[in-house]
């Protein structure tokens, strides 16, 4: 570790090298970079974070060490849930909004397991974020008075990514005509949403329903 509490250079450009992470280009990423810092390399600062946050690594003296949980889960039976764990970390423990450069101030995700249920209905095809921003948000005044789609931002950078990172979605990018320079950008369900996550969900019986 080193004296601002980032893992060293020589740790990361070893991490480099071993890492493979879902939308990730190395030589693209590091084009302006003569040197690489943990937090330019976002597949092991998010990692590193998330583990630390579920106390499965810890800084002793200038090193970062497993912890006896963290060597626990890394063991069969218990290594069967360590996505599951590290998932539920970082969706409620953690506060992505370093993701999205602080829009928002957490929304959408601290509603997330009522994102997550919206998506599991609403991402069965392909779906622009802008749209799944719309149909499984709940809208908070700072999103519908912008002048620009910061909602769509949001929650692509702490909800939908996250989720393609976890194996949760699928991600393309489709060429728009006429347009040479933008992509239109869109994301689905994977197989293992369903398997992954399911929910227990009880409506209001009484009153309107909006």
């Amino acid at each position: 570790m080193t004296a601002t509490g980032n893992l060293s250079r020589g740790v990361v450009a070893e991490m480099c090298d071993l890492f493979t992470w879902p939308g990730f280009d190395k030589a693209e990423a590091f084009r302006l970079h003569k040197v690489i810092n943990e937090p330019d390399f976002l597949p092991l600062f998010f990692v590193r974070h998330v583990a630390e946050a579920g106390k499965l690594v810890r800084r002793d003296k200038g090193h970062l060490k497993v912890t006896p949980a963290g060597r626990k889960l890394l063991k069969e039976p218990h290594q069967k849930a360590l996505q599951a764990v590290l998932f539920h970390l970082a969706l409620w423990r953690l506060d992505l909004g370093y993701l999205g450069r602080g829009l928002h101030h957490g929304w959408p995700q601290h509603d997330i397991g009522i994102v997550l249920w919206s998506l599991s209905i609403a991402a069965n095809d392909w779906q622009p974020p802008e749209r799944l921003t719309r149909m499984c948000t709940i809208p908070i005044n700072g999103v519908l008075e912008s002048t620009w789609d910061t909602g769509r931002h949001a929650m692509e950078a702490t909800v939908l990514r996250p989720l393609r990172w976890f194996g949760l979605l699928d991600y393309r990018q489709d060429d728009i005509p006429e347009r040479r320079l933008e992509k239109r950008h869109s994301y689905r369900k994977t197989p293992l949403f369903d398997r992954f996550l399911s929910f227990d969900v009880k409506l209001e019986a009484a009153g309107p329903r909006h």
